[in-house]
């Protein structure tokens, strides 16, 4: 049976002839013909609304006989025809409206017909609708930028394997891709701060999908993001709104992107040998270029064009400083007016002693935070026991009223004995600054409680003789059963004159 596309002029008037002239049933003329019975039907209900018979009829000549059943061609419309790919473009900027682009129309062809406000926006609807869903979008200059990872990843010589990163601008378009070792939170962050640097520019919302890596709580109305990822967004600028679960609208740009990666980027590598990230980045580079270079199949321009015209222009600028990798943590202040972060202990004011601040982290800075305002900064430091400290945080104008002072210290361990007393002493004046020794005094005086005054004090003898000012090493005695071996010299312990050791009178 022909195709209906092939149910030319002459087929219908053959239809006519063998229903109006020789009176054939519609099922016996769709069998000589080949053609379908319902094309019979539609021919000689036309012919009968046209109150048409063969007599008529045959005089015609194909082309008439069309024009008397279906009317004349149509002729090419008259109205002036906007370029769509244009309009889509046009309307990435921030506060362009259709209204606009169809006046600008308008004004820009005085005196020829051109379609009314609402056939022009339907004419556009329909254009919008034969591109492809992330083209589809109209999404605004500088708004957004869609991050995510591609699903496949690069091998490398030692049998690690490259994870390739991808991002696109909302209104361009314009893609960067970056390889990274794993998918942390670390790289995620990093790889970002590589895009916006890529750029130039920042957006207003960064846009991933839910990666466990950013995401503390997916949720679908109200997604939260970790820490790190919000000091991240706070130091360019921006914000994280990730996109809901199970709409994948709303990271079209994001797929469209990774899949563009892959096909033009990745496929071009699968026959490369590489031995470090760094390496897959460098051959990442000029495929990068070719990929926005590319002309866009029904969009004016390519890319990097519609970047360097849109969204450039409208990014926020870089902040002067690279962002650093932070962590953040919640710190008690004790008595001795320091934070303590990985055994290290970092001074902070006075007034802050007992409250619950915060940390944040990065390789080479500790900052700590009071209600989100920086309170103290520091350089970080790795060493174990030990302290760094602000003389403006501990000066004794500052700490003249709190509950904590040197002699109540030392009064306090002269009631449990001489050589505990003459120990609180020693530790105090061993230290840069007394307060350094707060907390070790009071670890010390706190054995009393679990061990008895009396096995303090003949553990305090030995510490003395053994030249120790640590508490860990008391308590270390008094778990071994020492003092109770020794503790007949309790009672002749003198303290001893010396230069270095400071007495009660000294902190009044």
């Amino acid at each position: 049976m022909p195709d209906t596309r092939r149910i030319t002029m002459r087929f219908i008037k053959d239809i006519l002839r063998l229903k109006l002239e020789q009176r054939h049933s519609h099922q016996h003329i769709a069998s000589a013909l080949g053609i379908s019975k319902g094309v019979v039907t539609k021919y000689v209900k036309l012919a009968d609304k046209a109150g048409l018979q063969w007599p008529q009829i045959q005089p015609l000549d194909e082309t008439a006989l069309h024009t008397r059943l279906i009317g004349a061609p149509q002729r090419a419309s008259s109205f002036v025809a906007p370029d769509y790919g244009h309009l889509h473009q046009e309307l990435r900027r921030k506060g362009m409206t259709l209204m606009l682009l169809w006046q600008e129309h308008t004004e820009g062809h005085p005196g020829q017909a051109v379609h009314s406000y609402s056939q022009f926006c339907e004419n556009y609807r329909r254009f919008a609708k034969t591109l492809k869903r992330s083209m589809r979008q109209v999404h605004r200059a500088g708004e957004k930028m869609f991050i995510d990872y591609a699903g496949p990843t690069v091998a490398l010589s030692n049998g690690e394997r490259a994870h390739i990163f991808v991002s696109a601008l909302g209104a361009s378009g314009y893609t960067f891709a970056y390889a990274t070792a794993h998918e942390t939170s670390a790289d995620w962050l990093g790889a970002t701060a590589q895009a916006l640097r890529f750029y130039g520019g920042c957006t207003e919302l960064i846009v991933p999908d839910n990666p466990k890596a950013m995401i503390a709580h997916a949720d679908r109305y109200e997604p939260q993001v970790n820490a790190t990822v919000l000091d991240f967004a706070r130091h360019y600028g921006t914000s994280v709104l990730p996109a809901r679960p199970r709409h994948p609208q709303d990271k079209a740009k994001a797929e469209s992107a990774v899949q563009v990666v892959e096909r033009w980027i990745l496929m071009r590598l699968r026959h490369h040998t590489f031995e470090t990230i760094d390496e897959v980045n460098q051959a990442i580079a000029p495929l990068l270029v070719q990929l926005n270079n590319k002309p866009f199949q029904k969009l004016p321009g390519s890319r990097v064009s519609v970047f360097a015209d849109i969204d450039a222009p409208a990014l926020r600028p870089l902040p002067s400083q690279t962002w650093e990798w932070a962590v953040f943590k919640t710190v008690k202040v004790h008595i001795d007016q320091h934070i303590e972060f990985e055994g290290h202990r970092y001074s902070v004011p006075h007034a802050l002693v007992g409250a619950t601040l915060e940390v944040r982290v990065t390789q080479h800075t500790l900052e700590v935070l009071h209600r989100g305002q920086r309170v103290a900064s520091h350089a970080r430091c790795v060493h174990k026991g030990g302290f760094t400290t602000l003389p403006e945080h501990l000066s004794a104008a500052h700490r003249a009223h709190l509950e904590w002072t040197p002699e109540r210290l030392i009064h306090w361990g002269q009631d449990i004995g001489v050589a505990t007393g003459s120990l609180v002493t020693r530790i105090l004046a061993t230290r840069q600054h007394p307060e350094h020794g707060y907390r070790a005094c009071l670890a010390l005086l706190s054995l009393a409680k679990r061990y008895g005054k009396p096995r303090l004090e003949a553990a305090s003898v030995i510490a003395l003789e053994l030249g120790t000012t640590r508490s860990a090493d008391v308590r270390e005695i008094l778990v071994n059963g020492r003092d109770q071996v020794s503790c007949d010299t309790t009672t002749q312990w003198v303290s001893p004159a010396h230069a270095n050791v400071r007495g009660p009178a000294h902190y009044h």
